[in-house]
C-alpha cells in the first residue's frame, strides 16, 4: 500500500514538471495529500472487489461438491440414529452428487439388512434358550449375570432383569465354589444344589474371552422316583417278611409230632391266613403291573351301579353285623348308569368297601353313586377313625399307611387305594378323598362321559 502511494507521488511530480509547473512546497504537499487520499479509496474498493468476486467463484466453484457433501452427511446422520436409510426420495444433482447418494443408500441398506439378521438370529437364541428343559447361565469377567434363560429363573426363582451381579443369585456353596474356581481359571467338577424343594445338578464352563456358563438340570424328578423305587421294595420286602416269618415258625412247630391237635389245628389256620395275605399282596401286584404297563386297557359298557354295588357288599354282610356297622347303598338321582369296565367297577367299589369296613368299628359304610357334569362319581363313605389331614395328600401311594400297625393287624395289604387311583386314571378319571378325624372317610372315583371314550 505504501509503495503505490510513494509510485503516485512521483508519477504526479512528473506531470507537473513535463508541463512546466512549479507549485509551492505547501501547496505541492497538499496536492500530494489529497492524491494519496484519493488513490487510498480506489485500493480499498478495489480489494474488496476482488475479494467479493474471490469469495462468489471460490462459492460457484465448491457449490457442487458441497452439496453432495451435504446430502451424505444427512444420510449418515440418518443410518447412524436409526440404522436405516433415509428415504428421501429423488434429489436432483449432478453425477457425483447422484453416486454419492446412491452409494450411501446401498451401504444404508446391507446395514439394514445385516441388523435385521442379527435382530432375527438374536431373537432365535433367545427362543432356543427359553424353550430348553435345563438352565443356563451367562457370567462375565466383572462377575454379573448377563444372560439367563427362563428355565434357569423358574429353578432358582430369579425375576432381576440383566445384568445383575452374581450376589443375586441363590447363596448356594457349592454354586459359589463351582463359579469362582472358573472365574479364576481353575475347572470345577459337577455337582448337585438343594434349593427349597429341588435337587437340581450344576455344570459349569468357562468362556474363550473371559466369564462362565452355568447349566442347570432339574434332578427332582429323579429322585423323587428314586425314592418311590427304594420304598417300593422296602415294603414288599416288609410286607412279605411278616408272613414268611409267621409261616416258617408255625412249619417248625408243626414238625413237633407231640404238637396237641386242637394247637396243630390253630396253627394251620394261622399259617393258611398269611398264606392268604401274601397271595393278596402277590395279585395285587400284578394287578398294579399291568395296569401300568398298558397290558390291561377298560372296556367300558352301560353299567348298572346298584345291582354291582350289591355284588360287593354281599361278601361283607357277616363280618359287618359282627361289628355292629350298616351296610347300604345311595344312588343319586341320575346317577343309576355309569360308562365304565365293569370288572374294574367292582374292583374299585370292594377295595374301598373293604377298606371302610376294616376303619369303621360303628355306625355305616355307604356305598354311592352322584351324577357330575361330565361324569360320575363312585365311591364309599363311613364313619369310621377318618385320616389326618397330613395323610390325605398320600393315601393313594403304594404301601402307604396312615396307621401302619392298625392296617396290617386288619389284614390290610396298602395296595388297594393305589389300585382304585390307577383304575380311575385308567378310565380317563381321577380320584378324591375327604376325611375327618373321628367323623369318618369319603373317598370316591370319578368315571367320566355317558358316550364310550377313546382309550386307543
Amino acid at each position: 500500500m505504501v509503495g503505490g502511494e510513494l509510485l503516485v507521488q512521483y508519477r504526479v511530480r512528473v506531470r507537473l514538471h513535463e508541463a512546466g509547473l512549479a507549485l509551492a512546497p505547501e501547496a505541492a504537499a497538499q496536492l500530494e495529500r489529497q492524491v494519496t487520499r484519493m488513490v487510498r479509496g480506489d485500493l480499498v474498493v478495489i480489494g474488496a472487489t476482488v475479494v467479493v468476486a474471490g469469495l462468489g467463484l471460490v462459492v460457484l466453484l465448491l457449490a457442487p461438491v458441497v452439496r453432495p457433501v451435504e446430502a451424505l452427511w444427512d444420510d449418515a446422520r440418518a443410518v447412524a440414529a436409526s440404522g436405516r436409510a433415509r428415504d428421501a426420495g429423488p434429489r436432483p444433482g449432478d453425477e457425483a452428487e447422484e453416486r454419492l447418494t446412491d452409494a450411501m443408500r446401498r451401504l444404508a441398506e446391507q446395514l439394514e439388512g445385516r441388523t435385521d439378521a442379527q435382530a432375527a438370529e438374536e431373537a432365535l437364541r433367545l427362543a432356543i434358550a427359553d424353550a430348553l428343559t435345563e438352565g443356563v447361565i451367562a457370567v462375565d469377567a466383572r462377575r454379573r449375570v448377563v444372560r439367563i434363560n427362563e428355565t434357569a429363573r423358574q429353578l432358582l426363582r430369579i425375576a432381576d432383569p440383566v445384568p445383575f451381579a452374581v450376589d443375586r443369585l441363590p447363596p448356594l456353596p457349592a454354586l459359589e465354589h463351582a463359579l469362582t474356581a472358573v472365574l479364576g481359571g481353575a475347572t470345577a467338577p459337577p455337582a448337585e444344589l438343594v434349593t427349597d424343594d429341588r435337587t437340581l445338578s450344576l455344570t459349569t464352563k468357562a468362556l474363550p474371552g473371559g466369564g462362565a456358563v452355568l447349566a442347570l438340570n432339574d434332578l427332582t424328578p429323579f429322585r423323587r422316583l428314586e425314592a418311590v423305587r427304594r420304598d417300593f421294595v422296602a415294603n414288599v420286602s416288609h410286607e412279605l417278611r411278616t408272613p414268611l416269618t409267621v409261616i416258617s415258625g408255625f412249619v417248625e412247630t408243626l414238625q413237633d409230632e407231640a404238637l396237641p391237635p386242637e394247637l396243630r389245628r390253630q396253627f394251620l389256620g394261622m399259617a393258611e391266613h398269611n398264606v392268604r395275605r401274601m397271595q393278596r399282596i402277590v395279585d395285587d401286584l400284578l394287578d398294579l403291573s399291568r395296569i401300568e404297563s398298558g397290558g390291561w386297557r377298560p372296556k367300558p359298557v352301560r353299567l348298572e351301579v346298584a345291582p354291582a354295588a350289591a355284588e360287593v357288599l354281599q361278601p361283607l354282610q357277616r363280618a359287618a353285623e359282627a361289628k355292629g356297622v350298616v351296610l347300604r347303598t345311595a344312588i343319586a338321582p341320575g346317577a343309576e348308569h355309569l360308562l365304565a369296565d365293569p370288572t374294574a367297577v367292582r374292583q374299585v367299589l370292594a377295595n374301598l368297601a373293604e377298606n371302610a369296613l376294616r376303619h369303621t368299628v360303628t355306625g355305616e359304610v355307604v356305598v354311592f353313586s352322584e351324577p357330575e357334569s361330565g361324569g360320575h362319581w363312585v365311591g364309599v363313605r363311613d364313619t369310621g377313625i377318618g385320616i389326618s389331614a397330613e395323610h390325605l395328600p398320600r393315601i393313594f401311594e403304594r404301601f402307604y399307611r396312615a396307621d401302619p400297625g392298625r392296617s396290617r393287624e386288619a389284614g390290610g395289604t396298602g395296595l388297594g387305594l393305589s389300585i382304585v387311583r390307577h383304575l380311575a386314571e385308567a378310565h380317563g378319571g381321577r380320584v378324591r378323598a375327604e376325611s375327618v378325624p373321628g367323623s369318618g372317610t369319603t373317598i370316591a372315583a370319578f368315571f367320566p362321559g355317558l358316550a364310550e371314550p377313546d382309550f386307543g
